[in-house]
């Protein structure tokens, strides 16, 4: 069973690391909406 919950937990963080550098990907492409003054 902790051999289970140790995989769980693996899959989870690599699905979470999956999601961050998707978002950091999204954002470069994205550059005014984390730079908002830039609009002005």
């Amino acid at each position: 069973m902790m051999d289970d919950t140790k995989q769980f937990i693996d899959k989870l963080h690599d699905k979470q690391q999956k999601d961050e550098q998707n978002r950091q990907r999204q954002g470069k492409g994205h550059p005014e909406k984390k730079l908002p003054n830039k609009q002005h």
